[in-house]
């Protein structure tokens, strides 16, 4: 019996230590996080390294497009995305019914119109072919681009949805080329110029502060409030610990600085 006993006593310690080592350790989870490739997995790489630090694991999951890191998140194989602004996922949502909310906005990267086959503005000849992309709001925002520049104006009921379609005016018989976002680079070549999306000129190894003909007004409170890229999640997961964590690393002066260091004005950081 007092053998019985005393087993039981030190199978009773042994537990009592089990529980106190783990009761040291910190909580643990996995954030499964979809993004574009740059800047944005770059940016969440960033922030990995801090969420490691509370015992979150960070998976960066990268995508070459615009749809599937959102329908991904609507059917639960990612927690959130990273890649897409304001504008982009209401419009989104209202096309395709789904649930997504923005739970931070984190940088802004400035739309530019990059020279092809013609070196500058002044330059562009009647009838000369420039390149925009195709998906919806990011459309208008290249043709509002043309438009600032006094190359088209846009019908006065033009808004963030307008296509080459809302083009009232077009002085030099522009030819309006609409491509998938990710080709524009690849369509330099062969247009005259393109107007194109701030992470595909930066992964192209394009800077628009410093390559691009013009680029937008980035203290525009209507770029900003528009264009701002944000972390978005479906509704209902706003709250989860572990995104706020992700939020937090991704408003830290290490991601800031790291931002203003790596792109030099081509991510601007809106916090």
């Amino acid at each position: 019996m007092k053998k019985i006993v005393k087993l039981a006593l030190a199978l009773t310690l042994v537990l009592t230590i089990f529980a106190g080592c783990g009761a040291d350790k910190k909580d643990s989870s996995t954030i499964k996080v979809g993004a574009s490739v740059t800047p944005h997995a770059e940016i969440l790489n960033v922030a990995k390294d801090i969420l490691a630090e509370k015992g979150i694991t960070l998976e960066v999951v990268e995508f070459t497009d615009y749809v599937q890191p959102n329908t991904n998140v609507e059917n639960g194989q990612l927690d959130a995305n990273y890649f897409q602004h304001v504008q982009y996922l209401q419009q989104f949502n209202k096309d395709n019914d789904t649930h997504i909310v923005s739970v931070a906005a984190i940088h802004y990267e400035p739309f530019g119109i990059f020279p092809g086959k013609t070196k500058s503005l002044d330059e562009l000849k009647d009838g000369a072919v420039i390149s925009v992309p195709n998906d919806g709001t990011n459309e208008a925002r290249a043709l509002m681009l043309l438009e600032a520049q006094g190359l088209i104006k846009l019908k006065d009921t033009a808004d963030f949805t307008a296509t080459v379609l809302d083009i009232e005016e077009n002085p030099k018989n522009l030819v309006i080329k609409e491509i998938e976002a990710a080709q524009l680079t690849l369509s330099l070549q062969d247009v005259d110029m393109a107007v194109i999306n701030g992470n595909y000129a930066i992964q192209a190894g394009l800077n628009a502060t410093v390559d691009a003909l013009a680029i937008e007004d980035k203290d525009s409170d209507v770029i900003k409030n528009n264009y701002t890229n944000i972390l978005c999640v479906k509704e209902g997961n706003e709250n989860n610990p572990a995104i706020q964590e992700l939020v937090k690393a991704l408003k830290s002066e290490k991601v800031k600085n790291f931002m203003l260091e790596k792109y030099k004005g081509a991510v601007v950081p809106m916090f």
